[in-house]
């Protein structure tokens, strides 16, 4: 046998003289021969005879096979590579089986030697593509050098001339359309010219090939020029390819793209080298994925950064100091469910009179959250030219109609107070109405219907709206909310809903008339927490408290004193 480091053979198929070298097996032929007077000869794949010397100095003597001969093949993984012929002898029958049975064992230990040889040839070839492809996989590199190494390291252990890997877009899960070749894109090549592969005719009828290497199998082809199922035999033998061996690239039984490899000679591939690509394409898909999954994260991490930098700047566009009036107690709070929100409220001093804005932008996220600032600002400019809250409605409308698609609209609730009137005035558009909650002559609270209603704003163009004014009263609250909160739900998909809001700033109110806009805000959440659990939050939230202080009647009496004196 060789002792030299293993390779694959460097000629088309297999040979006798790839496993043996030192004439072994062609002495103990010669000597069976000479103890049982009939003649056994050793012969390579071609019918060469194998005289009992070093194999490889020997040049090729052919002779015919005499008539009559035994011809016992020497078969090492699914292919002879050579033979031992028992030249016909008159020996008696006891002497010619034994003669037999002796030649049958050596054809049978020299196949199962040589097959071994094989299998540990195949195997260290194996595991060093496997590790050089795997380190790719520690050391993440990029998909491009990936495909590259997987092509150079397939071609050089399989003693190939050219190849092509081709993957599949990355958001196809499969090629289930009859044009699946059409789905798969270039990515490595060497050996093929550019007239080769830009050619869009298949080489296969019905795409045999890529759809059998797709499917996981391992597709193989002696002579392209030939074989009834290559479209293109003519472009073959002038790209000079004669034999095909391909595969798919399979990642958790999910094919990502085949390998196609060339050979310029006729050549029959063996089961080995079959299992091999197999190995080659399999591994190359788990670093090719790892490679993309770098990428991904990479790219996901850069745009994560960017949304929580967006989120920042828009949670600046919130009023950053709660403006004050006398009489009137502000609380607000936002909780975006992701970073960037599509809810939004504002606190502002517009006119002498307090201003008070809270919108849901339908959807989440960027597109969400840019359509939120973009209203906002809307809102605000038009809120500083005008005190007739409708106009202002039907100017953001108009403007959200004009920039946005059908698709995204916005609920709006707008409204202006006056501290010292306490009179509201409000407008609605699609939002849903305010819960008032208003003391009652026994000293208790209740809800109160608060007027108005209106089309969501960016649906149709030119839309009316209608402002309400609402005379409010001392000790009343006042909670504007995003759907967010009535919206919460618990592990069994029951809502939070208006009824538990209401009942969470009534049991407040109810215990302590007293209590502050902050402390009701604090007493919803802390109710809405309670019922949700730790269900994951599916809405962004918003609540605005405003609460109307009762003046006593001490504060009454000191007012009336001060202004005597001046």
């Amino acid at each position: 046998m060789k002792n030299s480091a293993p390779e694959l053979p460097t000629t088309p198929g297999h040979s006798l003289r790839d496993y043996w070298t030192q004439g072994t097996i062609a002495s103990l032929c010669a000597a069976l021969s000479e103890m049982g007077g009939v003649k056994i000869e050793l012969r390579d794949e071609r019918g060469c005879v194998l005289e009992p010397k070093s194999f490889q100095e020997q040049a090729c003597n052919q002779s015919p096979i005499p008539e009559g001969s035994r011809v016992l093949p020497i078969i090492v993984s699914d292919e002879q590579i050579g033979t031992i012929v028992v030249h016909p002898h008159d020996h008696e029958l006891t002497q010619s089986t034994l003669i037999d049975r002796i030649s049958e064992l050596i054809a049978q230990t020299t196949s199962e030697m040589c097959d071994d040889v094989a299998q540990l040839r195949y195997r260290v070839s194996e595991v060093a593509v496997l590790y050089r492809l795997s380190s790719l996989l520690v050391r993440g590199g990029s998909v491009h050098d990936t495909l590259r190494l997987t092509l150079d390291l397939a071609l050089d252990v399989l003693n190939l001339e050219a190849g092509a890997i081709m993957l599949l877009p990355e958001d196809s899960e499969a090629l289930p359309r009859v044009d699946m070749e059409n789905e798969l894109e270039r990515s490595a090549a060497v050996g093929l010219s550019e007239q080769w592969l830009d050619n869009p005719i298949p080489l296969s009828v019905d795409r045999q090939f890529d759809r059998m290497s797709l499917e996981g199998k391992v597709v193989t082809c002696e002579d392209l020029g030939s074989d009834p199922r290559v479209i293109v035999p003519e472009e073959c033998r002038a790209e000079n390819l004669v034999s095909f061996l391909g595969t798919g690239m399979v990642f958790n039984a999910q094919p990502i793209g085949v390998i196609r490899l060339y050979s310029s000679q006729r050549r029959a591939f063996t089961s080995n080298e079959r299992k091999l690509i197999k190995s080659i394409g399999e591994s190359a898909a788990a670093a090719v994925e790892q490679a993309r999954l770098l990428k991904m994260q990479a790219r996901q991490r850069r745009t994560q950064r960017a949304l929580r930098i967006a989120g920042a700047v828009q949670k600046r566009m919130l009023p950053e100091v709660t403006p004050r009036f006398d009489g009137v107690q502000l609380a607000a709070r936002y909780q975006p469910s992701q970073e960037i929100g599509g809810d939004f409220y504002d606190l502002f001093r517009v006119h002498g009179k307090l201003g008070v804005i809270v919108g849901d932008v339908v959807g989440k996220g960027v597109v969400a959250g840019m359509l939120m600032s973009a209203v906002r600002a809307t809102l605000r400019a038009y809120a500083e030219i005008s005190e007739e809250l409708d106009r202002v409605m039907i100017r953001t409308n108009d403007a959200v109609c004009r920039d946005t698609t059908v698709s995204e609209f916005v609920t709006i609730w707008y409204a202006m107070i006056d501290p010292e009137t306490r009179v509201m005035r409000s407008v609605v558009a699609g939002h849903d109405a305010p819960l008032l909650l208003r003391r009652q002559a026994d000293a208790t609270y209740a809800p109160q219907p608060v007027p108005g209603e209106g089309m969501v704003v960016g649906v149709i163009p030119g839309e009316q709206y209608e402002m309400q004014d609402l005379q409010l009263l001392p000790g009343d609250v006042l909670l504007i909310y995003t759907d967010g909160i009535t919206d919460a739900a618990d592990f069994e998909n029951h809502r939070f809903g208006k009824k538990r809001l209401a009942e969470s700033a009534l049991s407040l109110l109810n215990e302590q008339p007293d209590a502050s806009a902050d402390e009701v805000l604090k007493r919803v959440f802390w109710s809405m927490r309670q019922f949700s659990g730790l269900a994951n939050q599916a809405d962004d939230e918003t609540l605005v408290v405003i609460r109307i202080a009762v003046i006593s009647a001490n504060s009454i009496h000191a007012i009336s004193v001060l202004k005597r004196q001046f």
